[in-house]
């Protein structure tokens, strides 16, 4: 009903089934699929029908509930527990828009606006609105006051500690897949909740850089401003998580060194191991954050690289072996490069480069090499040397000197 009333595309409807029982579903053939709730599956359709429910708080975080579903569960007590008034709206089947609690006006005043105060016994909330702010804020989107300040309030009251890591990490891979995805981040930092979910990223917010390289200043800023220029990069989360995480060795210069940051790619891998780790984040995504921070800075320096220290960086990155994540790498360094308002049209020259040196090197044939006999030492040797020497040539080509010193 939302997305309907604001133009968007309907990805899929959600119905609410009043006055019937759990078996009655199921005589009409309706697959039961809910494990913690009623909710079915219609037997030609698939779509989702849930019966109407209302939840009580029983304990803490967002699995302290009993849910009650029930014959004689109103639509309008179903709604109620909905978190916001944009997404505690229902049509009738003859048309009519149920409304209780004022979401289309919300949705004209571009608000996202709590229902009731239960929405403070659900600490998943906080990264639901997060992340909804995060998907309106091209259309104008802003937490309501009031709704800000009750979130501030569950923060205080230790409520985001019961969140557990899969939670967490499902929302921020949600939030990293939206159009400007450094809402989520402000929503979190405004209400309190980026300290204890994200503290490595919190940190980097009030350190200061350079002004020449950085005209923003502010670290935390460069971050979100990097993430958003990667959205408009590609729209693989694994690259936003990188670009996001770049810099977070910044957080932990000592303050007596600012603005200067020199050791912050040595610095950052141990708090992205620290933050993958307890967010329990996949593999793939910990690996191209990884990389990203240890050698974005190499990666901006290309062009000043003699041509074995280019293909050692290539190396490095294992660009021979995964090629399409050292593509992931080069677009989380892109946004780097422009990653700042008003930069987004200049062309990183940089990873340009990396590109065309890098298909250059992959035209050196192992094969070949492996035919004329050589084996082992040798033949990593050999094939070390062509590399170099076909990066060289390609360098050359460019007007570069061919011993240009790192």
């Amino acid at each position: 009903m939302r997305d309907e009333l604001l133009g968007l595309p309907v990805m899929d409807r959600d119905w609410v089934v009043v006055g019937a029982t759990v078996q009655e579903m199921l005589d009409l053939g309706y697959r039961l699929v809910g494990k913690d709730f009623p909710v079915f599956l219609h037997p030609q359709t698939h779509e989702e029908y849930a019966l109407a429910r209302t939840e009580r708080k029983v304990g803490p975080g967002y699995k302290g509930f009993t849910v009650h579903a029930a014959p004689d569960v109103t639509l309008e007590e179903d709604l109620r527990r909905r978190d916001l008034t944009i997404n505690a709206m229902a049509l009738a089947p003859d048309g009519d828009l149920i409304d209780p609690f004022g979401g289309s006006a919300d949705l004209k005043q571009r608000l996202l606006r709590h229902v009731s105060p239960a929405f403070s016994e659900d600490p998943v909330r906080i990264l639901r609105v997060a992340r909804f702010a995060a998907r309106f804020a091209p259309l104008g989107f802003e937490v309501a006051d009031e709704t800000l300040a009750l979130m501030r309030a569950m923060v205080e009251a230790g409520e985001v500690d019961a969140l557990v890591p899969e939670r967490v990490w499902t929302e921020l891979v949600r939030a990293l897949g939206e159009q400007c995805p450094s809402r989520f981040f402000e929503v979190l930092r405004s209400c309190g909740a980026l300290r204890p979910l994200f503290p490595e990223l919190d940190s980097l917010f009030g350190v200061p850089q350079p002004r020449p390289h950085h005209p923003e200043i502010d670290s935390g800023v460069h971050a979100l401003q990097v993430l958003d220029r990667a959205a408009q990069l590609s729209n693989e989360p694994r690259v936003r998580f990188a670009a996001l995480l770049h810099d977070v060795g910044k957080g932990a210069t000592p303050p007596e060194q600012w603005p200067r940051h020199i050791g912050h790619e040595q610095r950052g891998p141990s708090l992205i191991e620290a933050l993958c780790r307890r967010l329990r984040a996949p593999k793939d995504y910990r690996e191209l954050a990884l990389l990203a921070a240890k050698y974005h800075g190499v990666c901006l320096r290309a062009e000043e690289l003699r041509p074995a220290t280019l293909l050692d960086t290539l190396q490095s990155l294992d660009a021979f072996r995964r090629p399409r994540r050292f593509e992931q790498f080069l677009l989380a360094c892109e946004a780097d490069f422009s990653g700042r308002p008003g930069d987004e049209q200049q062309t990183c020259h940089q990873t340009a480069l990396l590109r065309r040196l890098f298909q250059v090197a992959r035209t050196v044939d192992a094969a070949a090499l492996a035919a004329r006999g050589l084996r082992g030492e040798a033949l990593a040797a050999e094939l070390r040397q062509q590399r170099i020497a076909a990066i060289r040539g390609a360098r050359v080509q460019d007007g570069a000197a061919p011993d240009e010193p790192d």
